[in-house]
């Protein structure tokens, strides 16, 4: 068994947050929409997608601190240090991160999406259909 695998980028966020320190913890804590511009020979992949749909995007942590396995809750060091997998931490042995959105608008290859607390220029590994739909 490998101990190493390869992800391919499927597109890019570009969203008005440029601070992870200053983005939203969560999507519904205020994080605005943002565009996700696939790659192109990830385009057909999205073909069947419609506005209005919810998503479950996968996104690649890129800033995150991967050797950081524990962490205080929330950066909020009044309370217990915790292992990594027992929080949303970004900070993680492999940085993916899960953002539950909603699809706004589809424009071609780009796609606006929200609310997503992905700052901008943040690498999207996969979307998944969101099988909660409202």
């Amino acid at each position: 068994m490998a101990d190493e695998y390869a992800l391919r980028v499927i597109g890019y966020i570009h969203s008005e947050l440029r601070d992870p320190a200053a983005a939203p913890k969560q999507g519904t804590e205020g994080a605005p929409d943002a565009w996700l511009d696939l790659a192109p020979y990830a385009v057909p992949a999205a073909r069947g997608l419609r506005v209005g749909q919810r998503l479950i995007v996968i996104s690649w942590l890129h800033r995150a601190d991967r050797d950081l396995l524990e962490v205080h809750p929330r950066d909020d060091a009044r309370n217990p240090l915790t292992g990594v997998f027992a929080t949303r931490s970004a900070d993680r042995p492999n940085p993916l991160g899960l953002h539950r959105v909603t699809i706004r608008e589809i424009d071609g290859g780009r796609l606006r999406i929200g609310p997503i607390e992905a700052v901008d220029g943040t690498p999207i590994v996969d979307l998944k259909i969101d099988l909660d739909q409202p």
